[in-house]
């Protein structure tokens, strides 16, 4: 958790030898995919019940940074995890090369249908090193959801506001950093029943998911991505309620193969080490101009700032972490 460092060779010599051999990227979904799916569980390294994830400093990375990478893994969202895991080398590339930050560890984690999925939540560990493509290809895509335009984002939220602990928070006051990827609703109501049943918290009152986002935002920057690939991009409910849940930090993003370049770019805007042109100037070095048309567009829908704010509004209470 936490230690060693990103290896390019490794990760494309892997690649390469699962290429090779036959096997999929997703072998945990693949493996699961041949069983009856009354067998389907999450993966134990990412289970969220009675679980705390940590990012936390160490003789290797003295200022780490989390960043947590959340996807909706129902329906044709399945997708973007494949292409996340495609292009890991040139989000660390962009990240910790181009001195957006100097130690980012990342977690990713995947988010599903509470009511309906056999696996509606998963959470893997921050990384620094090559476990962090180990983690993504563990995720299950599990391709289900309910069919009512809404998935359990609230639940992972939830998660991220209570079960993770930080040293950039606690040591040093400063945020870490949550995409979701997703093309949704929340859930109009965070229920009890599905935290104490997945999570494991003792709660018994359901929770009101914007509650839920403000407490987030305490020691988040939190964003919501849409990637232009199902029927929701242009639904205006959806506008609406993510940009009434977090302003400005709604992105729709046209092209879904930008996803990692605008999770980068985003990241050097907030740290403001670089502002859109030099965040694009730094995709096109890394061979990534063709996204990063779309990563500008995105950008640009923040209202032409060089610098993305967290909107939400910091609700005050305790510094602390709640574990339940």
């Amino acid at each position: 958790m936490g230690h060693g460092h990103w290896d390019d060779n490794a990760y494309a010599a892997a690649k390469t030898f699962r290429a090779a051999r036959g096997e999929d990227d997703f072998g945990y979904t693949a493996d699961l995919r041949g069983r009856p799916s009354s067998d389907w569980k999450v993966a134990p390294a990412l289970d969220p019940a009675n679980a705390i994830r940590e990012c936390r400093d160490s003789a290797d990375h003295s200022d780490s940074t989390p960043i947590a990478v959340l996807f909706d893994v129902t329906g044709s969202m399945r997708r973007v995890p494949r292409i996340m895991q495609g292009k890991l080398g040139k989000l660390h590339g962009l990240i910790k090369r181009r001195g957006y930050l100097a130690d980012p560890q990342v977690l990713f984690g995947a988010i599903g249908d509470a009511d309906s999925d056999r696996v509606p939540l998963q959470i893997g560990q921050f990384e620094s090193d090559n476990r962090m493509d180990e983690q993504l290809r563990t995720i299950f895509l599990e391709g289900g959801g309910g069919g009512q335009k809404s998935e359990s984002y609230e639940l992972a939220a939830y998660f991220m506001a209570r079960h993770v602990v930080t040293d950039a928070w606690h040591k040093r006051g400063r945020k870490g950093y949550l995409f979701v990827i997703g093309d949704e609703l929340n859930k109009p109501s965070l229920e009890a029943k599905h935290i104490r049943r997945i999570i494991g918290d003792d709660i018994h009152e359901n929770i009101d998911p914007a509650s839920v986002y403000r407490e987030l935002a305490r020691r988040w920057h939190v964003y919501f991505v849409l990637p232009n690939q199902s029927s929701y991009y242009d639904d205006p409910d959806i506008g609406e309620h993510w940009s009434g849940l977090l302003g400005q930090n709604f992105l729709k993003l046209d092209d879904p193969g930008a996803v990692c370049e605008l999770i980068a770019a985003t990241i050097g805007l907030e740290e403001q080490v670089v502002d859109v042109d030099q965040a694009l100037a730094d995709l096109a070095d890394v061979g990534s101009a063709a996204e990063g048309e779309a990563v500008g567009k995105a950008l640009t829908r923040l209202g032409g700032r060089s610098v993305v704010t967290s909107a939400v509004p910091d609700p005050g209470g305790p510094d602390d972490v709640v574990l339940r």
